[in-house]
């Protein structure tokens, strides 16, 4: 009797090892159809169609870490406090109203323009800004 329970267990292994590796081997199948017939691929080489043009966006460039509050009492400019904490890892970011954008490229400009209401060119990609051009909202 337990002979038989076990080629019973055997069995259904089997049967459940055969349907999961043919369950992988369609969706691996299907996987790389969707990828050969993706219509954003280029026909002729393959890459990925990427259309980037600059956008124009306004608000205050501050840090990753205060965000657009700094703290009060700390002695500093919120400019000098923007370099302060950029300087010790936090990221460049352009707060306007609920948005968030994280600055990328020129840290030069974006120094000049820390803790200022500012106009920016640059390409968005998710959330993050290449930033390529900068003013101070006053000029």
């Amino acid at each position: 009797m337990e002979r038989r329970n076990r080629s019973v267990f055997g069995l259904l292994v089997y049967c459940f090892s055969a349907t999961l590796a043919a369950g992988l081997a369609l969706a691996i199948l299907l996987a790389a159809a969707a990828f050969v017939f993706d219509p954003a691929l280029e026909a002729s080489s393959g890459h990925l169609q990427t259309v980037s043009t600059a956008q124009e966006f306004s608000g205050v460039i501050t840090d990753s870490r205060c965000g657009a509050r700094h703290l009060r009492n700390s002695g500093r400019s919120s400019a000098e406090c923007v370099r302060a904490c950029v300087r010790r890892g936090a990221k460049y970011i352009l707060v306007d109203g609920d948005a968030t954008y994280v600055l990328a490229g020129n840290s030069a400009l974006l120094d000049g323009l820390a803790g200022e209401r500012a106009h920016i060119s640059g390409t968005l990609e998710g959330d993050v800004l290449a930033v390529t051009a900068g003013v101070a909202a006053s000029q």
